[in-house]
């Protein structure tokens, strides 16, 4: 949970035309709720989960819980200044939606302007998705009631894993291999030479993605251009195969491939991230790779051809 509350922190520290309906709050807030819930309103301590997609004056998204498929936990913190985005949130309840706009100048003076942001407004759509009140809770009882809603909704979400691996792999029309330890994999071109080996330094090209879609990392400039990824590593990545510097669906489904070869892993969250989650990876998330093997350093022969070359 720390890791999503510090990356939507950062996203909404780091990032709203002013148009008929809205309401003015301090220091320029402008907000026009869509849903009024009764109920207590959000305040500062208080758990919620929130949907939020942040936007400039274009309509362009700069970014989206909903793209990550789930809402993000957050324990509301004290406001950064007056009118910012978390006092806009204490106008909120469980069930409100609604537009928040912040002036780029009242952001911008806490932190650096991003280079390509342009506009006169940060725009951002709030949906309360559940509100934990911290009240006259103790912090432990607090914490203990926070912990049994996030476990109940990883327990969901682990529930949910198979039909999600099963709709994603009929929609796509895949014809999938489905290895002992629950791996899926297909081998799109086949490769040249031995099979890699444990221990094995390889250099891949790949493409990672959510079963919704979303392209979470990758180093082909085609597929980071499509997803509008800053900054990407365009070069392959190089690493040894087997000795868990990878996730373990990479460590056994490269063992299937030579130099060459060009592969789709589909990924049980058991393989992957597991119950924690990465970042924008929620708990129990199964994902998709497109791989490449761009080459294959093994051990055995290089050592054999250092050895030659000293003779």
């Amino acid at each position: 949970m720390k890791k999503n509350l510090m990356f939507l922190a950062l996203a909404t520290i780091g990032l709203a035309s002013c148009n008929g309906g809205f309401k003015k709050g301090d220091n320029g807030l402008l907000y026009n709720k869509y849903t009024d819930k009764s109920g207590p309103k959000v305040k500062e301590g208080d758990f919620i989960m929130v949907n939020l997609v942040v936007k400039n004056d274009a309509d362009s998204v700069l970014f989206s819980t909903y793209e990550a498929g789930r809402p993000s936990p957050l324990l509301l913190p004290k406001p950064q200044y007056k009118g910012d985005l978390f006092d806009g949130m204490k106008l909120l309840t469980e069930g409100d939606s609604a537009t928040i706009k912040l002036t780029a100048d009242s952001i911008f003076k806490k932190v650096p302007k991003p280079p390509t942001f342009k506009g006169k407004y940060v725009i951002y759509d709030v949906k309360i998705e559940k509100l934990i009140p911290k009240g006259t809770m103790t912090d432990q009882v607090f914490q203990s009631t926070v912990t049994q809603y996030m476990s109940g909704l990883s327990l969901a979400q682990k529930n949910l894993e198979p039909a999600k691996i099963k709709n994603y792999i009929a929609d796509k029309k895949l014809n999938l291999t489905k290895t002992d330890s629950g791996l899926y994999y297909v081998i799109t071109k086949t490769g040249n030479g031995p099979l890699i080996a444990k221990g094995d330094t390889v250099e891949v090209n790949y493409t990672g993605s959510l079963l919704n879609g979303k392209v979470f990392d990758t180093n082909v400039k085609a597929d980071a251009v499509k997803a509008k990824i800053a900054n990407p590593h365009l070069t392959p990545i190089r690493f040894p195969v087997g000795v868990l510097q990878v996730i373990k669906g990479w460590d056994q489904g490269l063992l299937l491939l030579n130099k060459g070869a060009k592969a789709t892993f589909i990924v049980p969250s058991n393989l992957a991230y597991g119950e924690q989650g990465n970042q924008v990876i929620g708990p129990y998330s199964p994902l998709a790779f497109d791989i490449e093997v761009v080459n294959i350093i093994h051990p055995g022969l290089t050592a054999a051809k250092t050895a030659k070359a000293k003779k």
